[in-house]
């Protein structure tokens, strides 16, 4: 964690009105060896001994997929991250999270939320990726994938989010189109209280996914009271997150309905999400209003948040693992950068 010591100085001072950096792959390329993404690394430099896990993977296959026009460099991250979750995956489509750098696993295969973010990961592979024979060999895992069920919300949100990415391609593909309908079923309604209107009592980490597989589940659907139930959500969501008109993300450790507002350790992924949703939002409704909120998300990286400093490493194309009480935390780990990425590709699209 960063230290007083550690906080940037003024040189690490902006406002983000300054147009976006494009997305870089410089450091994910970094953590990367032959056989997937490491997870962490302190300051800018790998740390092996903490191993792979899938869901960084499955993020990483996410992002290099999201590519229009990927460099040799990014289609052979995407090849390397789509063989490490065929590996990952056992025969009935669950897949193991934690792999050491012995390359022994350290667990089972299971249903957490490795699973979903795997089918997110490779759903989005299978719809967008610019190589036939990437989209092809995801397409067979996905649909080995979609099979299961989890029975935790945030999993059946990533993974709804992969079977949606799926039906954009593949309008007939049934087994994505009853995963995205369960995957909405499991977010549930929202609660009675309108001071929180949320289908759970606490808001944990990439909330705005729950919204967003429900604003999608409608479109895809054609189910005009769901979109309105997820952009309900999502608005809400939007609401509670905002402090001094910037965004200021619910914390790593979360927030109850019934306890105070904190505000730090704030995390990367918590604003990709939110980016993820505004898109989303902005391409179903066509109102401008999503298109201010993921520039909102932008400028938090670029350093428009609650302590005006810049979440992320130029000289390296790293993101930063939090924002601490005393500044960032300069760890430039797989879920930060990956966070980063995501959220720059947004605003190149656009722009």
């Amino acid at each position: 964690m960063t230290t007083t010591r550690d906080r940037p100085g003024d040189g690490h001072r902006r406002t983000a009105e300054r147009a976006a950096p494009a997305p870089s792959f410089t450091h994910l390329a970094r953590l990367s060896d032959d056989t997937g993404l490491f997870e962490h690394a302190r300051h800018a430099i790998v740390r092996r001994e903490h191993g792979y896990c899938t869901d960084d993977v499955a993020r990483g296959l996410l992002v290099t997929s999201r590519e229009p026009e990927p460099s040799a460099q990014v289609l052979g991250l995407a090849e390397c991250y789509l063989a490490f979750l065929t590996h990952a995956q056992d025969t009935l489509g669950a897949f193991h999270n934690r792999l050491g750098h012995d390359r022994r696993w350290a667990d089972q295969p299971g249903l957490g939320d490795w699973w979903g973010r795997a089918l997110w990961g490779l759903g989005t592979a299978a719809a967008r990726h610019p190589a036939a024979w990437i989209r092809a060999e995801a397409l067979v895992a996905f649909s080995l994938g979609a099979g299961r069920r989890s029975a935790a919300p945030h999993a059946m949100a990533f993974a709804g989010l992969g079977a949606a990415e799926v039906l954009r391609r593949h309008p007939g593909h049934a087994a994505a189109a009853a995963l995205l309908d369960d995957a909405a079923s499991a977010v549930g309604p929202a609660g009675p209280d309108p001071r929180w209107p949320w289908p759970q009592q606490r808001l944990s980490y990439a909330s705005a996914a729950l919204a967003e597989v429900v604003i999608a589940a409608g479109q895809l659907r054609g189910d005009a009271s769901l979109i309105a139930a997820g952009l309900r959500m999502l608005t809400w969501l939007r609401e509670v997150q905002m402090f001094n008109g910037r965004l200021s993300v619910v914390p790593a450790g979360g927030w109850r309905c019934d306890g105070p507002r904190p505000r730090h350790d704030q995390q990367p992924i918590e604003v990709a999400a939110l980016a993820d949703a505004f898109v989303t939002a902005a391409a179903v409704t066509g109102d401008p209003a999503w298109e201010i909120g993921l520039g909102q998300a932008v400028g938090w990286f670029l350093g428009d948040n609650d302590l005006g400093m810049v979440m992320w490493d130029p000289a390296t194309g790293g993101g930063y693992d939090g924002l601490t009480t005393h500044g960032p935390n300069l760890n430039q780990g797989a879920e930060s950068t990956l966070a980063l990425i995501s959220t720059l590709q947004h605003a190149r699209r656009w722009s």
